[in-house]
This record gives structure tokens, C-alpha cells and sequence, in this order.
């Protein structure tokens, strides 16, 4: 909750102290020693897990995702006039974009458009102007898209800010100011000002900068309390990372403020990771109109993820099946799903003992240091990575050709989580190649849990016998 009585600048810095600082360093990976685990308790599905908060995982998986390759899926398009034409291109030369903005573009190294930038742009850079609402994930390209079309509709001649880009954090704003700032490397007239903790103005100044970009409190005192610009002569209104600002207390209602003092001429941009409810009754109130773009669903095909389960006693019995699988198979590298932050750091201390090279990666770690646990398993310095549910979403790596979920994925009541079990094993057979899933199953609850889960996705799970070697083998073989 946040502090009411807090000025805009306390609110955010309160907030991103939340988040850490994105100047990451490796931290040195001392596995904890820890006593055998009781077992985890799967009655009420409790965890000593924190919560990792909506603005803090988004802000990982954009961090990670600048290095990792941009996502592909499909993008599912909704209109309000379903005659009206929707062009795509697959050049950026197709869009008729200034010079130095297309200079500026191939410098950042785009050389082709993202599936969602050959979707958005064309309609974001029509005439006249269209609002848009657009789902899209980390990775697909989507600042690069609003920042190239708000920059297009600046005129450098005017010395008075045209374009508003919210961020629900000081660390988001920045990151999008750094893409912007790139991108228009080669348009010497356009400036930018950034209205986030730390920035302060003389009492009666006007900005003259173009593009603003900034967190809701900061540019709500700036533009109704101290008048520093004139909202109405805002041509471009952005708001990204849609569904964290509805999470984050105040953010919300700061920015249906911000909106009312628009001009009815602004176009308006709205970009959410997710399409809930209550995004969709946010994004209704902020914008008019709009074109609608969302991501098509991941398919809850497992085709080509192969799933098999193991029986076990307890769980020692698990680590013994584990270290059985583990030497006999080929295996690029593996992520290991735990219940609890004390399984993990169990089964990390018993694996390092074995020679493996782990990285632990759980919710009590600081968001720099899940961070580089998450790049060095990327980099392959780790060749397991152990984790709970943080890592159970949003992080592709294709050399991932093993998922084991020691514990199964249960809810608050202790039933399965099937969402959380597709995710999970979704980790293995990216980018259309074969996967393997192996599920631990230790007494009578688990073994229900798995049969709900089968039930689920209507897709029988083979039983394995993790002690025989020809059998293990035979899984990276069978079709």
C-alpha cells in the first residue's frame, strides 16, 4: 500500500527500492547449507515463497529479454470497424519514416520488424492518427514500435512537449527513454526530459523538450501543480506496462487525471502484458476507439514434450531418482521446480556436493541477483537451475531439454495447478524442439494430483523406472 501522505518523489523512490537498482552484478553463488526438508506440506499448498511483486517480475523479464531472441507469436487483431483494412509490413523502408529516424532505427540493430512492430506501425503511423490498445509481452519489440511512432509524430520545429510516455517505475521509465534516445540519436532537434524521482525544476519553468517520459506522480505535479507544460498540446499519450500501473497503488487513478486534461486529438497508446478484466476496464477509460491487438494464446499443445513419472518413497528417494536420471541422460541443461525455498536450497547443496554446476534461484534473492543467476543459466555457466514458481513464466532458453518438477504445482487448497504446470514444463521444447518433463510423485496426494493433471490436458503421463539405465535411456529415443 502505498503512502498517501508521501509526495510523488517519496511514492516512487518507496516503490523502486521495491525493485532494486538494473546496475546488475553477478553475486557470489554460496549454496546455504540446509538440513534435509520435512515434507513439504501439500494439504493447504502453503510455500515459503514471497510473492514477487507484478512491477519487479516485469521489470526482470525485460531485463533478460534485451538479450534474448525477440518471440514470434502470432498477433490476434480486434476492430471496431472489422471492414476497415489493417496493412503489415516487412521492411522498415515500407513506412515512409524520416531519414535520420530510419538511420537511427538500423543503428539499434533492427533489421526486420517484430511480428507485433509490422502489425502496430502501420496503423500507429496512419492518418489520420488511431488509437491502439496492444498486448505484448517482454521481448516482442513493443517499445521500440510506440517509441518510433511517437517520435514520428513529433515536429522538431515546435519547442514544447508533444509526446507523454508513462512508466509505472523510475527503472522502466529509464529503459524507455534509453531506447528513445537511441533511436533518435541521428534527430539532433528533438529533446527529451525525463519526470521521475531526482528531476527537479525551477518554480515557473517551461519545458521545452518534445518527448517526456516519466511515472504518473511526477508528471501529475508537474503538469496540473506546477504547470511546468500544457497537457492539451500533447499529440502522442502512451501508457506502457498497463497492468502493473493498475497494480501499483495511486498509479491508476494518476493516470486517468493525467488523461483527462488531453486533448480529444491525442492519439492514444495503451500496452499490457496481460488482458484481464480489470485491464480492459482501465484500457476503457483510457482510450476511445481503439484498434485492438492481443497475442495469441501459447498453445496447450504438448506435442512435443515428452512427460514421464517417477515413483518415490520420500524425499531422499526423489534426489536418488534425480541423481540416477540426471547421469544417464544427454541433457543440455535443466531447470528443477521445488515447492519451497527450503527444498531448493536443500537440493542445490546436495547436487554442488555431486559436481554439478547449480544456480539456485528463489524469491528471498534481490532482484539484481535473480537477475544474474537467470544470465549466468542463460550464458550455460550453470547447467541446472533450481528454482520454485519465480522462474515458472516468460524465460526462454532453447537449451533447456529437461524440466523436473520435484514437487507438483499445487494451489492455495492444495489441488493442481495446471497452469502452473504447463508453464512449468513449458521451459523445455521452445522454439519447436523435443523436450522431456519428469514429474517426482512421493504418496497418494501427489499421485492424485498427477492423475487431475493428466485429466486435464487429456495426455497420459508414462510411469519410469528411474533405476533402470536401458529405460531412461530409451525416453531421449522414443517418439
Amino acid at each position: 500500500m502505498a503512502d498517501w501522505g508521501l509526495s510523488a518523489d517519496e511514492q516512487e523512490k518507496s516503490l523502486s527500492q521495491k525493485i532494486g537498482s538494473i546496475n546488475i552484478k553477478s553475486p557470489n553463488h554460496m549454496v546455504p547449507v540446509v538440513k534435509i526438508p520435512a515434507e513439504d506440506s501439500l494439504g493447504n499448498g502453503e510455500t515459503d515463497e514471497p510473492e514477487i511483486p507484478l512491477a519487479e517480475a516485469s521489470l526482470m523479464r525485460k531485463i533478460l529479454h534485451t538479450k534474448l531472441v525477440h518471440t514470434t507469436h502470432d498477433v490476434e487483431v480486434q476492430r471496431k470497424n472489422p471492414s476497415s483494412p489493417l496493412y503489415s509490413v516487412k521492411s522498415f523502408e515500407e513506412l515512409n519514416l524520416r531519414p535520420e529516424l530510419l538511420r537511427g532505427v538500423y543503428e539499434m540493430g533492427f533489421n526486420a520488424p517484430s511480428k507485433i512492430q509490422e502489425t502496430t506501425l502501420p496503423t500507429l503511423l496512419a492518418d489520420p492518427p488511431q488509437n491502439m490498445i496492444a498486448q505484448s509481452q517482454s521481448g516482442t519489440g513493443k517499445t521500440a514500435a510506440f517509441v518510433l511512432a511517437s517520435l514520428s509524430r513529433v515536429d522538431p520545429d515546435k519547442r514544447y512537449p508533444q509526446v507523454l510516455i508513462l512508466s509505472p517505475t523510475y527503472e522502466l521509465a529509464e529503459q524507455t527513454g534509453c531506447v528513445a534516445k537511441q533511436m533518435a540519436k541521428f534527430c539532433s532537434e528533438i529533446g527529451f526530459r525525463f519526470a521521475v524521482r531526482g528531476e527537479t525544476l525551477a518554480r515557473g519553468e517551461k519545458i521545452s523538450e518534445q518527448v517526456i517520459i516519466g511515472t504518473p506522480g511526477k508528471v501529475l505535479d508537474w503538469s496540473i501543480r506546477f504547470k511546468f507544460f500544457d497537457v492539451k498540446k500533447i499529440k502522442v499519450f502512451v501508457l506502457d506496462e498497463a497492468d502493473i500501473m493498475i497494480a501499483t497503488q495511486g498509479h491508476h487513478d494518476q493516470s486517468i487525471r493525467i488523461h483527462k486534461q488531453l486533448s480529444p486529438e491525442c492519439q492514444m497508446m495503451m500496452f499490457s502484458a496481460t488482458y484481464t478484466e480489470e485491464v480492459m476496464d482501465f484500457a476503457e477509460i483510457i482510450v476511445p476507439n481503439p484498434v485492438v491487438l492481443r497475442l495469441r494464446k501459447e498453445d496447450e499443445s504438448l506435442e512435443n514434450i515428452k512427460q514421464y513419472y517417477v515413483v518415490c518413497r520420500n524425499t531422499e528417494d526423489k534426489f536418488s531418482a534425480l541423481a540416477n536420471i540426471y547421469g544417464v541422460l544427454s541433457i543440455g541443461q535443466a531447470i528443477i521446480f521445488c515447492h519451497t525455498r527450503r527444498t531448493a536450497a536443500w537440493l542445490a547443496e546436495k547436487m554442488t556436493k555431486e559436481g554439478h554446476a547449480v544456480a539456485l534461484l528463489s524469491g528471498d534473492l534481490s532482484i539484481e541477483q535473480r537477475i544474474a543467476v537467470l544470465n549466468r543459466f542463460r550464458d550455460a555457466k550453470e547447467k541446472v537451475l533450481i528454482t520454485t514458481n519465480v522462474c515458472a513464466r516468460g524465460i526462454d532458453i532453447e537449451q533447456v531439454t529437461l524440466v523436473v518438477n520435484f514437487d507438483l504445482p499445487v494451489d492455495q487448497k492444495g489441488n493442481a495447478d495446471c497452469e502452473t504446470y504447463l508453464h512449468r514444463i513449458g521451459r523445455t521444447g521452445r522454439f519447436g524442439k523435443s523436450g522431456i518433463a519428469i514429474n517426482m510423485v512421493d504418496g497418494k496426494r501427489t499421485m492424485k494430483i498427477l492423475e487431475d493433471v493428466e485429466h486435464h490436458f487429456k495426455r497420459k503421463i508414462t510411469r519410469l523406472d528411474a533405476e533402470d539405465v536401458d529405460e531412461i535411456e530409451k525416453i531421449e529415443h522414443d517418439d
